[in-house]
């Protein structure tokens, strides 16, 4: 009889152990994602913010290119007024 109860106490505690390292490192792994997650959402922001840079220029190079065809011909026009 005195053993089962030493065996019963014995598989408690290591129950107890066993559940108390399980739930720690389910804590540090979600730690850890938690964190990665930041990481992650702080560099899509970033890349977000540069692709939108990026389209601004994007969009505005063709309304560039044209401005320096027209400021192009102006020159020609002036020089050929000056020969």
């Amino acid at each position: 009889m005195e053993s089962i109860i030493v065996a019963v106490i014995t598989g408690g505690l290591a129950l107890i152990g066993v559940v108390h390292s399980n739930r720690t490192a389910a804590d540090r792994t979600q730690t850890q994602i938690s964190t990665a997650q930041a990481v992650t959402d702080t560099k899509l922001e970033e890349l977000t913010r540069e692709v939108r840079e990026h389209n601004h220029f994007a969009q505005r190079m063709p309304v560039l290119e044209e401005q320096i065809k027209v400021a192009n011909n102006r020159i020609k026009d002036l020089e050929a007024a000056g020969k």
